[in-house]
């Protein structure tokens, strides 16, 4: 299991922050924010040949559900894709985080 507490930060790629900013309106702020607001954390077994690679689906500050991949190097997050959640992400989510 992934513990986030252990974790120091992040570690971005250039060519993965422009394509969150530029193809789905995500800044990086955004994206760390879904880290911080107790995200739903699944391992991605289809995408982890080469290393361990995880999901994460949860809401930035404003309440945007996004859906992030990542791995990690270190201590640190490296972001590979964020983007809004799919219509099926989000109704999985709601069912689990409804908003009170």
């Amino acid at each position: 299991m992934l513990n986030l507490a252990e974790l120091e930060g992040f570690d971005w790629d250039e060519g993965n922050v422009q394509k969150s900013q530029v193809k789905h309106h995500l800044s990086l702020a955004e994206t760390e924010q879904l880290f911080f607001s107790t995200p739903e954390i699944l391992a991605d077994e289809k995408h982890s040949r080469q290393e361990k690679r995880w999901l994460a689906f949860g809401r930035t500050d404003e309440g945007k559900l996004i859906s992030c991949a990542f791995t990690i190097r270190g201590k640190l997050i490296r972001v590979i894709s964020a983007r809004p959640m799919s219509w099926s992400e989000r109704k999985w989510y709601e069912q689990r985080h409804p908003i009170r």
